[in-house]
């Protein structure tokens, strides 16, 4: 299974700890992990994290070719400070790499020769020109089964037409209830219900075929064919919630390109949220248990 991920790779820095972090970073790690061969393009500085960066991706199975190096700009970080239950508060640094993901024709058209199972972007990192650009050209030009959209959004760092724009592209949409909430609001005025939502969200962006919705501790959503089912998860105590969301779609990603159906990897991919969200940092090591569980559901 190929996927590219596309945008930010950085480290968060949690309780003064550096964590390896950025969702499309996360998002490749945990697919590693899983058994995918995943790429990331994104770019870090010529600096020390940079270099850390690099070294620990290549380690956890990640293809690191694509991860440009700037001379210009630091390698990006961002302060999470813990609120209660876990819930991150995020400060994310401007003007650092990521944003500023311009590859060179050789390996554009290295990227477009491949053939690609998903290509996995989101919208943080379209906050700089340069990256919009980038993505655009992307979104064109490879060859890709699905084009998978986290709308993954932090506030400041999001508008209406990079949104319009990327579920144009779409043909599976991950959300949590919250993006749903703004979502709603943002393209029908107010605030349906998240299936009503999937319906005109389907209706408006006829490649949309899979809408994911997570809910935290009440597990998530799915919405296919016009059947909308929601998936339970048992509940833990939550160390923090940062990069539950990306491990969520790793299973679910993984799971259904496998050919399992949208519920059975909905299943998946809050069993593997929930783990993730019992642990710190945003991709820790997998325990004997999971990974058993996962290999009989798999």
């Amino acid at each position: 299974m190929k996927v590219l991920t596309f945008g930010e790779a950085l480290f968060d820095i949690i309780e003064g700890s550096a964590h390896l972090g950025g969702a499309p970073l996360n998002l490749a790690a945990h697919l590693a992990k899983l058994g995918a061969k995943p790429a990331v393009l994104t770019a870090v500085g010529r600096d020390k994290l940079g270099k850390i960066l690099i070294s620990r991706a290549k380690e956890m199975g990640v293809d690191t070719s694509y991860i440009l190096i700037d001379d210009k700009r630091p390698t990006g970080t961002v302060t999470v400070k813990l609120e209660d239950e876990g819930i991150p508060l995020f400060a994310i640094n401007e003007g650092v790499a990521w944003d500023a993901i311009t590859p060179d024709e050789r390996r554009f058209e290295a990227l477009a020769a491949e053939e690609w199972d998903v290509f996995c972007f989101g919208t943080l990192a379209q906050r700089s020109e340069e990256n919009r650009k980038t993505l655009k050209r992307l979104l064109s030009g490879i060859k890709a089964k699905h084009f998978f959209y986290d709308v993954n959004l932090r506030a400041g760092f999001y508008r209406k037409e990079w949104i319009l724009s990327s579920l144009e592209h779409s043909t599976i949409l991950k959300m949590n209830e919250e993006e749903a909430v703004t979502i709603s609001s943002m393209l029908f005025g107010t605030t349906y219900a998240c299936r009503t939502l999937c319906r005109l969200l389907m209706d408006r962006y006829q490649k949309i075929s899979v809408i994911c919705i997570t809910k935290g501790p009440e597990g998530a959503a799915v919405y296919q064919d016009g059947v909308y089912e929601e998936i339970k998860t048992t509940p833990v105590e939550v160390a923090d919630t940062v990069g539950a969301g990306d491990a969520f779609s790793a299973g679910f990603l993984y799971a259904y390109l496998s050919g399992y159906g949208v519920s059975k990897a909905a299943s998946i991919a809050c069993t593997l949220g929930t783990y993730v969200a019992s642990k710190p940092g945003a991709v820790p090591e997998y325990s004997e248990e999971l990974m058993k569980e996962l290999g009989m559901r798999l």
